[in-house]
């Protein structure tokens, strides 16, 4: 069986975010990325699969500017077996995102695709369900468990009742939910061995795949600050401001 894990290079979540002056984005110049956490889950959950022999080979995938091989090469480091790196500058969206991982899938033609169930930049979660509509796949979403076993994959997820447990045929697209594992740090070893493996570069324009944008961002601002807190002398106190006040109750 072979994998494919589709990785974002983003902001690195311990990094305050600062708005642009001109209000049109957030500053990224000067500032740390790493790998989406989500997608950290899984790469780790990938690796798994082939350490327990459920997979022969995994294939890590990102989209993004040259610096997104620094990503892709911390995936090698954790286990992937070789990846592929889809270069642009522009910036692509979710529909887009899941065109450029069909026309690499159609070439690969992995079994199991396993991407985060969102990226921390924008919070879209749509690429992976996208995905799956493209392909005309099965698609288990927001898994904390992931099982392999004839041919079709055990997704346990978590639903606003507590847990669901589905099965469904492969080939499949999972998307990971934080609880699904704990992602290694990559060795030292693994590190410079990350630095030989192969990295496949290729273009939105190879692929056959537009990425024009079809949203436009009108403004983006810092959220409102908080005021500060009081203290209360009672509970009579604190019901007549949560219910004047604060309206709530």
């Amino acid at each position: 069986m072979k994998v494919l894990v589709a990785i974002k290079r983003v902001i690195d979540y311990n990094v305050k975010i600062r708005v642009k002056s001109d209000e049109t984005g957030v500053e990224t110049t000067n500032v740390k990325m790493s790998m989406n956490p989500f997608d950290e889950i899984a790469v780790e959950e990938g690796v798994r699969l082939r350490e327990g022999g459920d997979s022969e080979e995994l294939i890590a995938v990102s989209i993004g500017p040259k610096q997104t091989q620094e990503t892709i090469r911390t995936a090698l480091a954790m286990g992937a077996d070789r990846g592929i790196h889809v270069e642009t500058n522009d910036d692509v969206e979710p529909l887009a995102v899941a065109k450029l991982l069909k026309a690499i899938i159609e070439k690969e033609n992995p079994d199991l695709v396993i991407l985060g169930k969102q990226a921390i930049d924008d919070d879209s979660n749509q690429t992976g369900q996208m995905l799956a509509a493209l392909m005309g796949w099965s698609q288990g979403t927001f898994a904390s468990e992931l099982k392999i076993s004839d041919g079709k994959a055990n997704v346990t997820r978590e639903i606003d009742g507590g847990l669901e447990t589905i099965q469904i045929n492969m080939p499949a697209v999972v998307t990971t939910d934080l609880r699904l594992n704990t992602p290694r740090y990559a060795s030292l070893p693994n590190i410079m061995k990350a630095k030989k493996k192969p990295i496949d570069e290729s273009s939105p324009a190879d692929l056959g795949v537009d990425i024009s944008t079809r949203l436009t961002t009108l403004k983006v601002t810092e959220p409102s600050s908080r005021d500060a807190g009081v203290i209360v002398e009672d509970v009579a106190e604190l019901v007549d401001k949560l219910k004047n006040e604060a309206k709530v109750i």
